[in-house]
């Protein structure tokens, strides 16, 4: 009962919320982070655990993830090299450098600044997909490039935690071999899921197919998905790139439409649970006590990342018109920024209160990215013949544009 009931209030205020938001400019994910802070256990306190609807509304990213996946092939991903490992390793050394910086010269120790500029480079995957494929965007280049670049952070996560133990204050004597034996164990991995899975394919989809039933199909395809992201979860790698690489993995196969046709209601729906999670976590606690360090910190995570990619463009060749998109698309905090820093947490580089600033700030950020597109909106409108969004490719010279 107490699960139907939840889903009742879940539902309820996404009905209340998005459209709403929707209606007045902010667009739908606003909407959703709104719904999560009035049911969260800092408002009206409707629901209490939040870390549950976290585990659960993560299947919204792998869905996600994995549909996208689904519609690449080996040839496209290195036409997007450079998109993934040029522009990608770019934004997240930049960023993670000037954020360190920043917050070194704010008085911060030199250790948690570090530790908080590789957690804060990183944006929220699962918002920017979401705003990118509501407003027809992800498959002109100016979307290439943005996945490109997300893609490559869900990589970086993993060199970065293994990094975390070397930055203690009092490390272990085996903490650096415990965190390269990760990198170590996450590349085995990777490598096992994308030959392994490659072979397996080979003989499960015939046999699947023979079976003439399409239930049967979509059982495989969540069983694949979600198998692939939790063997990549083990590892301490991202769910979301497991999900991506069982997408890929699929790409050339026969039962793809099919397969998308089926998964891609869930997918909307447990992304918005997950925005909904995001807006619960906040802990007002935490900004009732520190309200000007969490602005502060907000203004300098939004701004920093602001300024550094409006650099980037330039040289990532977005056009000119479309460089304030762009960077405000990226300039939030992401989820994984949360797995960085819980393991900068057991690394004891921060403790439990400087945990939830972090959270908090990477929420606000997250809530700050469609009201920065509002305004951004807004200005172009102002400015005679010139379009407010960039321009939308043509379906097909998009997919197959040389995106290097």
């Amino acid at each position: 009962m107490s699960l139907l009931l939840d889903a009742v209030l879940f539902l309820g205020a996404a009905l209340i919320a998005v459209p709403i938001s929707v209606r007045l400019g902010f667009g739908s994910v606003l909407g959703y982070l709104v719904a999560g802070v009035a049911l969260g256990p800092s408002a009206l306190g409707l629901v209490k655990e939040v870390d549950p609807v976290f585990h659960v509304s993560e299947l919204g990213i792998v869905l996600m993830m994995f549909v996208i996946g689904i519609e690449m092939d080996v040839r496209k991903l290195w036409k997007m090299r450079q998109s993934i490992f040029g522009y990608g390793g770019l934004q997240v050394l930049l960023c993670a450098a000037l954020l360190a910086i920043a917050f070194i010269a704010f008085g911060v120790n030199w250790r948690v600044g570090i530790a908080a500029g590789f957690a804060l480079s990183l944006s929220s995957t699962a918002m920017v997909i979401a705003i990118l494929e509501q407003q027809g965007l992800m498959h002109t280049r100016l979307g290439q490039t943005s996945f490109g670049i997300l893609l490559f952070q869900d990589i970086a996560a993993i060199p970065m935690i293994a990094l975390l133990p070397l930055l203690s204050p009092v490390p272990a004597a085996d903490a650096s071999n415990d965190g390269w034996s990760l990198a170590v164990g996450a590349l085995a991995m990777l490598a096992l899921v994308i030959l392994g899975g490659s072979f397996l394919l080979r003989y499960l989809l015939p046999f699947i197919r023979r079976s003439g039933t399409r239930d049967t199909l979509t059982v495989f395809a969540l069983l694949w998905v979600i198998g692939i992201a939790l063997l990549m979860h083990s590892v301490h790698l991202s769910m979301s790139l497991g999900a991506f690489l069982a997408g890929v993995l699929l790409a050339g196969s026969d039962c793809r439409e099919e397969i998308e046709a089926d998964i891609a209601p869930f997918k909307g729906l447990l992304l918005g649970l997950f925005f909904m999670a995001v807006g619960m976590s906040i802990d007002f606690g935490v900004l009732a006590r520190n309200p000007l360090l969490v602005a502060v910190l907000v203004f300098l995570l939004v701004g920093t990342k602001l300024a550094a990619l409006l650099y980037l463009a330039k040289r990532f060749q977005v056009p000119q018109r479309e460089r304030l998109y762009f960077a405000i698309l990226i300039s939030q905090g992401g989820e994984f920024a949360f797995v960085v820093m819980a393991a900068a947490e057991g690394a004891r580089l921060v403790n439990s209160e400087q945990l939830s600033i972090v959270t908090a700030v990477v929420a606000l950020s997250m809530a700050a990215t469609p009201l920065l597109l509002m305004a951004q909106r807004g200005m172009a409108r102002r400015r005679p013949g010139e379009p407010y969004l960039p321009a939308e490719s043509p379906p097909n010279e998009a997919r197959d544009a040389d995106l290097h």
